[in-house]
């Protein structure tokens, strides 16, 4: 039985992830921050007792800033992959948290790669990189376009990029980077702008919201649907050989045109309901970004299945499930029409 460990099991990727593996027989690991409240809603429905015999799922207190507790865990569980998602990853945070972002995101990777180097176990290490690091390099981007990123967020995943190509080269480890592009789900944390648009028309139609405030509506994503790109993740650990991966669709809208297919899918004026609040703009802006995968559908064997309008449909309904209202359906039969053998399982 291969041994998994996940940094940010608790997110959105994380929580995929570990339902993935699970599916394929792994036991897996997962490192939390310890809280005064409930922080593992996303991991719920796979949650084991630890008095359950056949148990896979186990969960570890610790931080990614606290590195002797990061090297304890690796060194104890001596896991066969580590999958490091976690970080401060919000993008307009980090501008106002940007000491503590590069602690968290950049820092936190080297806590890890440095526990790998000692331990001189073969240990495959992922890296999640971001789209965020192109910044304002021109589109499509793919690994060989120049970094040039736009926030402290990005700069501290671009430090961490680099550390994970030093040590791959230096210290002969097994260590690879997935430059994954926006991917969202139903999973995805309420303030990042997808799930904060599809959340408010389903909480607008249930009588709870009056009007939605968002920031720039030009900035343009290449937007994916993420169980998709965690088997992407899982494909790139698999490989004979360590390397860089860039995972997208290939695509790219606006967040107006985001918008504008949420409110229309919702039977709704959009123009009616929106408001823009600077409080929103970053300091500096990412205007395009759009993925050229091509190594990845050849190497990896992959691409997406969901594309723009599919995500949005999804996104929607099941924000209209969660807000008490009956979903209009036309995602629910995307997902049973594309994926008849789901390995996640939304609640």
């Amino acid at each position: 039985m291969k041994k998994a460990l996940i940094t940010g099991i608790t997110g959105q990727d994380g929580s995929y992830l570990a339902e993935l593996l699970l599916s394929k027989g792994y036991e897996v690991h997962g490192i939390i921050r310890r809280a005064s409240t409930f922080n593992t809603g996303r991991i719920d429905n796979i949650y084991q007792d630890v008095h359950e015999s056949s148990k896979r799922l186990f969960l570890h207190y610790g931080d990614l800033s606290d590195g002797e507790q990061i090297s304890s865990i690796i060194y104890n569980l001596r896991p066969d992959e580590i999958y490091h998602l976690g970080a401060q990853s919000h993008v307009r945070v980090s501008f106002d948290m940007a000491e503590y972002t590069g602690n968290i995101t950049g820092l936190g990777t080297v806590r890890i790669l440095e526990a790998l180097r000692r331990s001189k176990n073969k240990i495959k290490f992922y890296q999640a990189s971001s789209s965020e690091m192109f910044g304002a390099a021109k589109p499509p981007q793919n690994e060989l376009t120049a970094f040039k990123p736009r926030s402290p967020y990005a700069c501290a995943k671009v430090y961490a990029y680099w550390l994970v190509n030093n040590y791959r080269e230096g210290y002969n480890i097994f260590a690879s980077n997935g430059i994954l592009f926006n991917h969202e789900s139903p999973r995805r944390g309420e303030t990042f702008v997808t799930r904060k648009i599809t959340r408010a028309v389903a909480a607008i139609m249930a009588g709870k919201q009056d009007c939605l405030y968002l920031g720039n509506l030009a900035a343009k994503r290449d937007w994916g649907f993420a169980p998709e790109y965690l088997e992407a993740m899982w494909k790139i650990l698999q490989q004979k050989k360590a390397g860089d991966f860039v995972i997208g669709t290939g695509q790219s809208h606006s967040v107006k045109e985001f918008v504008e297919e949420v409110f229309k899918y919702a039977g709704l004026n959009w123009k009616k309901y929106v408001k823009i609040d600077k409080r929103y703009f970053r300091p500096t802006e990412v205007e395009s970004l759009i993925a050229d995968f091509s190594k990845a559908k050849k190497a990896l064997k992959w691409k997406p299945q969901i594309m723009f309008k599919d995500l949005v449909k999804i996104m929607v309904d099941a924000d209209m499930r969660k807000a008490g209202l009956k979903p209009i359906g036309e995602g629910d039969k995307i997902l049973r029409k594309k994926f008849k053998n789901k390995w996640w399982k939304e609640d």
